[in-house]
């Protein structure tokens, strides 16, 4: 059997059905075998950094390992971005790069290329990828796809990527003769019984517990267990980014987000717990804010992680992290469901007094809705998930747009949104949205900024080539506005290569769908916002529509560098934010020159 012939085999008895690719020369067989492969499809991209987002959210949506084909030279050193968002979000895809042919492969690193379009993705891919190989025996070919599959899949997830020389490829084998990967034997499993027994005698002496998850519970499928342990014991539950669709908005334990962008409520509760108990989320700086040490400070604080480094990363500059819990979530929430809860009813008016902040302190409040020109992006928000269905798919980008829809979505039932949360590329949210159409067969309304858009318009041609069902809403505010709050804040509002002004250049984006052969609208005010989005949501196929979103709008709450998640901008008065801290029963800390 011919090497690509194998490979599409393999990837076929895998249940992997669909390949993102960009053609070239060094990966046209592989191409080829997956085409001519009965059960199996390509899906062209025009970019390879699109098939590696792509790829990304095929999995997240379904499960099953994106896999991406694209020749040698640029065509894998595109991939950088998206391999760089799969291997920080602890997602696992499976990159096939063409090579160069072995006799012109550089002989030593000395000599910087010898065969055209040669790059050493080995050395490049290596502190992004979980395992990076360049395969060089064709009798290999089985054993090495086994072994990164593998790898991709077990303990915390991530990218994995194989180098396969043109000529291998191209080879015939003995199938009969090759080698194959056997899994090492599960290591022992750590004991962790006493950290069990500690963690819940400080769980049933607590009187303002928190628990804090994040996108790991859903990575390691482990949503049901995670919810009945917040059930049985009645845990007031915050939502980190990447975590957001774990529970329904109107969850009764689900006391919203935490964060450098609020909402309010939910840095009030960790600022004034008494017990953190984190789970799926790593707690970065986007979690506790710039200064670290200000997190929770009332609070015993417990992590738990399969990854055992992210126990060990805190320094005298962060918080002081408790107890470090090294566990898979399975085992750690069975560990839990085997214990005697407490009365759930314990911690009501603790849940009361998040869910009565939650009320005084809305993301959106009435005065928003009274604009008559242009659009606020939280009204967007509010409105997109008022008329989007159970089932719908949203899929965000990086900038304001993200923090705008994070503040305000309303989650139904079964609806999903997940993003690149840590390496967060401009422009991953469309040709995101080409796997995850792909992998669900669920309408995905994907929103991105106009800036976001720029990054990968190209993708667009993909959308109407494959006729996805993507709702493409663009938050349109003329520019780059994080970039604009940030300038404000440090340099005085001299904008520089933020918006059209000072040196971008964005087209129409109505006859820019329209010149891709999609249909499009626009919204420019509030009186025909739930309108052209019903018109949108009802109307069969991709569609786009232009936002017009006020271009001063600022992301509001939002911390500034220097304060506690508590003491977001814009600042309350200091009389009004010591009562909310005083909850604590720590006043001096309320009265500190942090809330002057």
């Amino acid at each position: 059997m011919k090497v690509s012939d194998f490979i599409a085999q393999f990837l076929n008895e895998q249940g992997i059905k669909h390949v993102f690719v960009v053609s070239g020369g060094a990966i046209i067989h592989s191409i080829d075998s997956v085409a001519r492969h009965p059960e199996m499809s390509y899906i062209c991209v025009q970019h390879e950094q699109a098939a590696g987002a792509a790829a990304d959210a095929y999995w997240r949506t379904n499960g099953r390992v994106g896999t991406v084909m694209v020749t040698s030279g640029p065509g894998a050193t595109n991939l950088t971005t998206s391999i760089c968002n799969a291997y920080f979000d602890s997602i696992p895809i499976l990159c096939i790069c063409g090579q160069v042919t072995t006799p012109r492969l550089r002989p030593n690193d000395k000599l910087r290329q010898k065969g055209f379009q040669e790059t050493d993705i080995v050395s490049l891919f290596s502190s992004i990828t979980k395992y990076v190989y360049r395969v060089m025996d064709p009798l290999e070919i089985k054993y090495q796809l086994q072994k990164a599959l593998y790898i991709a899949q077990e303990g915390r997830p991530g990218p994995v990527a194989l180098d396969i020389p043109d000529d291998l490829q191209r080879m015939d084998i003995d199938v009969s003769k090759l080698k194959e990967f056997v899994p090492p034997a599960e290591g022992k499993i750590k004991d962790k019984a006493k950290d069990i027994q500690t963690l819940l005698s400080w769980l049933k002496a607590a009187k303002r517990p928190l628990v804090v998850y994040g996108a790991g519970i859903r990575i390691a499928g482990v949503i049901d267990p995670a919810l009945n342990f917040i059930r049985q014991w009645g845990l007031p539950t915050v939502l980190t980014w990447g975590g957001k669709d774990i529970m329904t908005y109107d969850d009764p334990l689900n006391m919203g987000g935490i964060g450098v962008v609020g909402p309010r409520s939910g840095n009030f509760a960790a600022q004034n717990a008494d017990l953190i108990i984190a789970v799926g989320t790593r707690l970065s700086q986007m979690v506790t804010g710039g200064k670290t040490s200000l997190f929770a400070p009332h609070a015993k604080k417990v992590l738990v992680d399969i990854d055992p480094h992210e126990l060990i990363k805190f320094t005298s500059n962060d918080f002081h992290l408790d107890l470090g819990i090294e566990s898979d979530f399975s085992s750690f929430f069975e560990s839990l469901s085997k214990q005697e809860p407490i009365d759930p009813e314990r911690f009501s008016s603790w849940r009361a007094q998040i869910k009565t902040w939650e009320q005084e302190y809305p993301i959106c409040p009435p005065e928003k809705y009274k604009r008559d020109d242009l659009v606020d992006g939280h009204v967007f928000v509010k409105a997109i998930s008022k008329l989007s269905r159970p089932g719908d798919i949203f899929i965000t980008d990086t900038g304001a747009n993200i923090s705008w829809t994070l503040q305000a979505i309303e989650l139904k039932e079964n609806q999903r949104i997940f993003s690149a949360w840590n390496h967060t590329p401009m422009g991953y949210a469309l040709s995101a949205a080409v796997g995850a159409c792909l992998a669900a067969k669920h309408r995905i309304l994907c929103l991105t900024g106009d800036g976001g858009l720029m990054m990968n318009i190209e993708e667009l041609a993909t959308i109407r080539r494959y006729n996805l069902d993507v709702k493409l809403f663009i938050f349109n505010n003329g520019g780059h506005s994080i970039q604009k709050q940030t300038i404000d804040t440090w340099l005085n509002s001299n904008y520089a290569a933020v918006d059209e002004r000072s040196g971008l250049s964005f087209p129409d984006f109505v006859k820019t769908a329209q010149a891709f052969h999609l249909p499009a609208l626009r919204a420019s005010n509030h009186d025909e916002l739930e309108s052209v989005i019903n018109k949108v949501l009802t109307t069969p196929g991709p569609v786009v529509c232009d936002i017009m979103i006020d271009p001063d709008q600022k992301i509001e709450p939002m911390l500034k560098f220097g304060a506690g998640i508590e003491d977001l901008n814009p600042k309350l008065p200091p009389e009004e934010l010591a009562r909310i801290m005083s909850v604590s029963e720590n006043k001096q800390r309320a009265n500190s020159k942090t809330y002057a």
